[in-house]
């Protein structure tokens, strides 16, 4: 992605609804709450907005939004595709569109009842029956049992294992630090429910090597986020969090959630070109990064992108977990607000958010003396990453 825009612009408002199982609302409502809510946090009118990024599964579409939001006009709009990896993509999407002047105000959101309306990690086994190229890809792993996102997952975590020597446990961290976090976040869903290592491990398997708290949640619910350039954030309420760059990546013989023909399914090479990015945009390196937001939909792609991001070498993720280094105190606190398993799985919008309330220092597990944050998108499909920092 250009790095023209790089810390030209700023996310200056952030909203979302109520995290939940059962919204009692249709996803229209919580896109256009959310919408509202970022709206206000960043003291912008509606009538300023005139772009609007999101996601191209998002059933909100953004003429609908527009006119419920009393949006006059949109002199940008766009979609970015692949699911949970479109998340920053959204972001730097609309940092390009302010950067080149096709608008001045973009809003970027995701909203659906993916538990109470439709449930994401339920199968394609009544799907893709056609000869649509989409739909000709499954057939190369659906006639296997290979149905559901979590058995997708379960054939490169298994292979990591192999190689690394990683165990159930250590993906079993991962979902211990969310909880934590999330215990504390009175807008998690799992507030105030942490859970041990020992009720991971006993937790039911779903498809080994995943156990039921290695798997996100399905969730009800809206955020949003409103882009604007560095210049006008500066007159508005909040601190801004500079967009110091954003990145997509698609590596090759990508497919989506299931690039098994690759040479190493270990790695997440598509990260990894975001990674280059990223550090090769902003002159920062690990070190430099004092928070971040790693998309957690299911534990054990965890791991893979802590080494492409160069936070350890490859294969010894595990040690850097063992260490506690993703806790608060530790070398880099990680999904302080209890990520896609302890808060909710909104598509990774939701940890760009407590990224931007990192930056400001609002944060209910506020990390000290955060200078720049790290947020990634969806694994196993084209992805997108992204920094934020501070405006100095």
């Amino acid at each position: 992605m250009n790095a023209n825009f790089s810390s030209e612009t700023a996310i200056v408002g952030i909203g979302a609804t109520e995290f939940s199982k059962e919204s009692g609302r249709t996803p229209m409502e919580l896109a256009v709450e959310a919408c509202e809510v970022a709206l206000e946090d960043a003291g912008v009118a509606a009538s300023d907005v005139d772009g609007i990024v999101t996601f191209s599964a998002e059933q909100n579409f953004e003429i609908e939004v527009a006119r419920n939001l009393r949006i006059p006009s949109l002199s940008h709009f766009s979609m970015i595709p692949h699911g949970g990896g479109a998340a920053c993509g959204t972001i730097g999407q609309a940092a390009a569109a302010i950067y080149s002047g096709s608008a001045n105000y973009v809003l970027c959101y995701r909203a659906f009842n993916e538990r109470s309306w439709h449930r994401f990690g339920s199968g394609v086994q009544d799907r893709h029956g056609g000869t649509e190229a989409f739909d000709v890809t499954f057939g190369w792993t659906s006639p296997f049992g290979l149905l559901t996102p979590a058995s997708w997952v379960a054939m490169f975590a298994t292979r990591y294992m192999h190689l690394s020597g990683a165990t159930s446990e250590d993906f079993g961290r991962v979902a211990v630090t969310d909880r934590r976090f999330a215990a504390t976040n009175p807008a998690a869903f799992f507030y105030e429910r942490p859970i041990t290592l020992e009720e991971h491990q006993e937790s039911r398997w779903i498809v080994e090597p995943l156990h039921l708290l290695d798997c996100c949640q399905e969730s009800d619910g809206g955020q949003a986020i409103l882009v604007t350039s560095l210049e006008r954030a500066r007159d508005l309420p909040n601190p801004p969090a500079v967009i110091a760059s954003a990145a997509q990546g698609s590596a090759d013989d990508q497919q989506a959630m299931r690039s098994y023909y690759r040479d190493d399914i270990t790695r997440i090479p598509e990260m990894k070109l975001c990674a280059d990015q990223l550090w090769k945009n902003t002159g920062l390196s690990p070190s430099d990064i004092q928070v971040a937001n790693i998309y957690d939909h299911f534990t054990p792609l965890f791991l893979p992108q802590l080494e492409e991001f160069g936070f350890c070498e490859k294969g010894e993720a595990k040690e850097f977990l063992r260490d506690g280094n993703i806790e608060m105190g530790g070398l880099l606190p990680t999904n302080t607000n209890g990520g896609q398993l302890g808060e909710a799985y909104i598509h990774g919008m939701n940890g760009i958010a407590e990224a931007v309330r990192q930056i400001r220092g609002t944060s209910v597990n506020q990390v000290e003396n955060v200078e720049n944050a790290l947020v990634t998108a969806g694994t196993s499909v084209p992805t997108s990453a992204l920094i934020l920092s501070q405006d100095h």
